[in-house]
């Protein structure tokens, strides 16, 4: 099965996921995670990136992002990546020992409605599916630790949703995903599918060429 072909326009929302080469720790400590939001406020101002919604787990990320420009997503996560593992490198003293990243990021589009909040809520609850804190919000290197506890200066770089968060939106993100949910949200994942209604996810397909994504994985059966 080959690659999606990777879409980039601007004025649509992204789920995007990088994980460490060989599922290295590349944050081991809290100047570790504060260095890459650092990095990840620099490369903000320099692509005018909206960024809703993120998590920075030990070993990967994720993030939903928003172009304003096309070409604008490729372009900040490549210097991002790139800054970042420079950085890493230096400060770790370990330049010329590999790649810190396993490979190019995935993303995949997301319908900007009630999906929107179950990516969102999907990305925020990663440290409480892993067992890292007891509370969603207890995880300090997220947008959602910015939004109930940060400062003003914290939350400089966060960018609205284009749906509303609900009052009990603390709830939802701390209940236990419906199984399902959490199955189609990491088909999108390793697919690249667009997240969606199936009218909507159809429409996407064809707008940008991805009917690789809906292409089921393994050989096909004998006979057909």
């Amino acid at each position: 099965m080959g690659r999606a072909p990777r879409v980039d326009v601007g004025n649509e929302i992204y789920h995007v996921l990088n994980r460490a080469n060989a599922r290295l720790e590349i944050f081991n400590k809290d100047k570790d995670f504060e260095a890459f939001e650092k990095i990840l406020g620099e490369a903000n101002k320099k692509y005018s990136m909206g960024i809703p919604v993120y998590c920075l787990m030990p070993n990967h990320w994720h993030f939903i992002l928003c172009p304003e420009k096309d070409g604008d997503l490729n372009k900040f996560m490549q210097w991002l990546t790139l800054t970042h593992t420079q950085r890493w490198h230096t400060h770790y003293h370990s330049i010329g020992y590999g790649h810190l990243y396993q490979g190019r990021y995935k993303s995949f589009l997301i319908q900007k409605d009630e999906h929107f909040l179950q990516v969102a809520s999907y990305i925020e609850r990663n440290a409480l599916r892993a067992g890292l804190v007891k509370r969603a919000e207890d995880w300090k290197w997220s947008s959602l630790w910015k939004r109930e506890y940060g400062t003003a200066k914290q939350k400089e770089f966060l960018n609205s949703w284009p749906v509303p968060i609900s009052e009990n939106y603390l709830d939802y993100v701390n209940r236990p995903e419906p199984e399902k949910e959490l199955e189609s949200i990491r088909e999108s994942i390793t697919k690249n599918r667009p997240f969606g209604e199936s009218d909507w996810v159809n429409k996407i397909v064809s707008k940008f060429g991805l009917e690789i994504t809906l292409k089921k994985r393994g050989r096909p059966n004998k006979g057909t």
